[in-house]
């Protein structure tokens, strides 16, 4: 393992779910934990927490990416984390503005914030991008045709990134979790349902929780800076694949 005494990460998406679990376990790891996320009261509160720097950020907004820029000078590790699904619709009968929107906060966001973070991960000789991705990035399945398409985005932007950089010492990694149970992911795409929400994990003994997701980042920022882990994907033991998912009762 690597000294993380003095290195910085920063974390999209950290105002809940896999981004706030993310910003604690590099905290608890050593970093110092840029937070950034759109909502300031609890990004704010979780910096304070961890000893981080709160920065309000949309990865939507090209502006708002520049002024998260701005505010870092050097950078060890960039997660990727902010993202999600939208919809649960047929292709018939999907509406394209919510397709668009998925791709530009998954795929989008991504390529805004590791574009504008790159000088940073170079001053200080290189550093690791992690992009949170899915497992719905490898398959397809009934209902999820926007969201898989976005997130087999993050998985060739993920890939891309990985050939273009091999000469410098920057390292890239996708994390690819499947069943996930957090509390606004399902919320989001189901419309505020939580009856649709908890469905989704009805009978599930064991699904993973953010923080198995964080502790995959955390290990794979732990390693020494010549191995690069391509990806990780990962799955709760009750779900062999996307459509064999084990549920009890």
């Amino acid at each position: 393992m690597t000294s993380t005494a003095t290195r910085t990460a920063l974390v999209t998406g950290a105002s809940s779910g896999i981004g706030a679990a993310t910003a604690r376990a590099l905290a608890a790891d050593g970093f110092t934990v840029v937070c950034a996320a759109r909502r300031a009261d609890r990004i704010e509160a979780l910096a304070q927490e961890i000893g981080g720097t709160a920065v309000v950020c949309d990865v939507t907004d090209a502006d708002s990416v520049r002024a998260l820029a701005d505010a870092v000078d050097s950078l060890d590790v960039l997660v990727n984390n902010a993202g999600g699904a939208f919809d649960a619709a047929s292709v018939e009968s999907a509406d394209a503005d919510t397709w668009a929107r998925m791709y530009d906060v998954n795929v989008l966001g991504v390529l805004r914030v590791t574009q504008a973070l790159l000088p940073a991960l170079r001053a200080d000789g290189g550093g690791l991008v992690v992009n949170v991705g899915s497992t719905a990035g490898r398959v397809a399945y009934e209902g999820g045709g926007g969201y898989t398409a976005a997130k087999h985005g993050v998985k060739v932007l993920t890939q891309t990134l990985r050939l273009e950089h091999v000469a410098e010492p920057l390292r890239f990694t996708e994390i690819a979790p499947g069943m996930v149970a957090t509390e606004e992911f399902g919320l989001v795409r189901f419309g505020g349902d939580t009856a649709k929400r908890d469905a989704t994990y009805e009978g599930v003994a064991e699904p993973l929780v953010a923080e198995d997701v964080a502790e995959i980042v955390r290990w794979v920022a732990s390693l020494p800076p010549h191995v690069d882990i391509d990806e990780v994907v990962v799955r709760p033991r009750a779900q062999a694949a996307q459509h064999k998912v084990h549920r009890e009762g």
